[in-house]
Formats: structure tokens, sequence, C-alpha cells
């Protein structure tokens, strides 16, 4: 209704992946089709697509159905792409503290998106030239992220195996002054870095070029929590907690530390691991609610009331998390054995208090 009273139309869905890990671009194509068909003769709307895609997806979904419905280009509507930037629970880094980057093919139309955005950001706003620069720089930030953090996960399985904790080498590598430092951890989640390497990788093929290294990143930090599932096994083992009893302690189960978005979080793949070991699985989570945890997780909803597990895991750091009474939990585990997933607690600290400690990348 709002659309034929509009000058500019700004349309930011959801972009998923399918079962089957191939770019949905159902959602792009349904809300193009709705504000199209909405938009009056002869008023040369623009309409901003700000979803996260692969280069090409904003004139290959929108045109067929532009021409599918007799508008025209350039008389009664003109398509752009500026992709939403902001970084969920980070304040300092929110819709109007981030830069913009904007894509259309009518450059006065581009330099008008950028008068317009930069009313909305205290930031730079650039216009880039065609969409197809503004879809790819949006992806590969994500595609980059993803890569950087399957080389550490990478070698959070490797220096372990040296006898070598993986936070020791990073710190000491980060000495170097063109080092960038990231952190292994039990995986990757939410809507957006799990994701959007596929629609990399689905491109790629589009034009038969091979994307092995954006696969391979993807292998990596997909099977993290699988990884860590097994040595919690063994840990669990090598402690002598019989297989058919064992029990795990989430501590976190949304994708990131201080939102309650549980989308793509590597909590869920690790409990289902453990479930089909035969390991029973609990999870704590202030932020989450109860309705978003798979069938087969005992919910707990005060952190009190987590009994007789047999090794605390770290999943998500939020702040409850990091500053819960570590040695009340303690006092109420079976066994007292706990791995950090996110390498962030003062494991010496838990060590005095009656700890056995553990971590993601760091030596049995």
């Amino acid at each position: 209704e709002a659309v034929p009273h509009c000058d500019v139309v700004l349309v930011t869905v959801p972009t998923p992946i399918t079962h089957d890990l191939k770019p949905d671009l159902s959602y792009v194509a349904g809300a193009g089709r709705d504000v199209f068909e909405a938009i009056r003769k002869g008023s040369n709307t623009i309409v901003v697509l700000e979803s996260t895609v692969y280069p090409g997806v904003t004139a290959q979904t929108w045109h067929p159905i532009i021409e599918e419905l007799g508008l025209e280009i350039g008389v009664d509507l003109e398509i752009a792409y500026c992709p939403e930037r902001f970084n969920p629970g980070d304040a300092a880094h929110g819709v109007r503290q981030v830069a913009r980057v904007i894509g259309c093919s009518n450059p006065e139309v581009g330099e008008a998106l950028v008068s317009l955005y930069s009313k909305l950001t205290t930031e730079d706003v650039r216009y880039v030239g065609k969409l197809e620069v503004a879809e790819a720089a949006k992806v590969i930030e994500n595609v980059q992220r993803d890569i950087n953090i399957a080389l550490v996960n990478e070698l959070a399985r490797i220096f372990p195996a040296l006898d070598v904790d993986v936070e020791d080498v990073l710190s000491a590598a980060a000495t170097k002054w063109n080092f960038h430092r990231y952190t292994p951890g039990v995986g990757v989640g939410g809507h957006c870095i799990p994701v959007d390497p596929y629609y990399m990788i689905q491109r790629a093929a589009d034009v038969g070029v091979p994307a092995g290294l954006i696969t391979a990143a993807r292998a990596v930090n997909r099977s993290m929590p699988s990884h860590v599932a097994g040595v919690l096994s063994d840990l669990m083992w090598n402690a002598g907690v019989p297989a058919g009893a064992a029990k795990v302690l989430l501590l976190g189960w949304s994708y990131k530390a201080e939102v309650g978005d549980p989308r793509e979080t590597p909590a869920e793949p690790l409990a289902q691991t453990l479930m089909s070991k035969g390991i029973g699985v609990g999870a704590w989570d202030p932020h989450i609610e109860s309705t978003d945890y798979p069938e087969g997780v005992t919910v707990i909803e005060d952190i009190s009331d987590a009994q007789d597990y047999d090794i605390a895991v770290l999943v998500t750091a939020h702040k409850a998390c990091l500053e819960l009474d570590w040695q009340s939990l303690l006092g109420n585990m079976r066994t007292p054995l706990l791995y950090d997933g996110r390498r962030v607690l003062n494991l010496s600290e838990l060590e005095i208090m009656g700890w056995q400690t553990h971590a993601v990348g760091r030596p049995v």
C-alpha cells in the first residue's frame, strides 16, 4: 500500500540456503514482485535490494519480473543494490555507524542514493558502479571471514596433535605487525558467515570456475561441531564416564554473544552429534526461548538446576556465561570437566577451583 507513495523502496529480505546448500532466492523474487506490482507507471521509483546475494542476482531475479509486468527501467522504475551492513550485538557498528556501497547501472541514480544513504550513516557512502560490484563486495566480506576462521580452526586441530596450544602460537604470531588474529571455536554460526559462501560457490559454478578455497573453508568450519563432539566424548571416556550415562552441559546456544538468535548456531549440530552417540545434552542460554531448542535437548531455565553433568562446554561467550558462579556449578557437576569452546575463560583460575579444564586447540 505504501509503495505507490514512495520515491525509493528498500527491500531487505532473508537470503538463506536450501537443505542441499543452494541459494534460496524465493524471498528476493517474491518481495520484488510485490513491490513492482504496486509501482505507479511513469513514477521511476527507485527499488534498492539490501539483502546479501551473489553478483548478478538483482538483475537476474528482478529483470524477468519487470518485463513480465510490462514495466520499463528508466521510466517506471530503477533498480539498485546497497547491501545492509551491521553487526548484531555490536553498538559501535550499527546501521548508522557503517560505511555503505551502492551499485546501479544508472550513475545519476547511484549518486542520488549516495545522498540519501549519507543521511542514514555517519560513515562513508560510495557509488561503486555496476550492481555486480556492490553485490560481490558484500558477499566476499563474509567469505573472507569464513576463510580466516577456517584457517585457525584447522590449526586448532593440527597443533594439539603436535602437543602445542594453538593460542600460544597465535599470540606469538600476533607480535608481527601484519598478522591478522582470529580465534578458533566450536563452529561458525548466524545467518551470514556460514551461509553467504555458498552463494559465491554457486555463482562460480555457474560460470565454470572452481571455488576450491571457499569450498574447503566451508567444509572445515562446518565440521567443527562434529570434531568438538569427538573431543568431548574422548575426554569423558578418559575420565571414566560410562558411555551410556554421559551428560554434556552446553553453556550458550545462540550463534553469537549477547544476541538471542539461534540461526545456524554450531550448538545445534554439536548437540545432535552428541545425542547420536547416546550422550545426554542439556543447554542453558538466558537469551534463547525454550521453544528454540531441538527435540532431545534438556532446556535449563536456571543454571542452578543443572545437576549431575559430566562436562560443561562454553559454546557462546555471553557475559552471563562468563560471569556465572563457577564454584556453584562445579558443586553440581558429576564429573568436574570443563571445555572452553571460545578460548575466553581464565582456565588457570578455574583449575584452582577444582575444574579439570580443556579447550579448543589445546593439547589434552
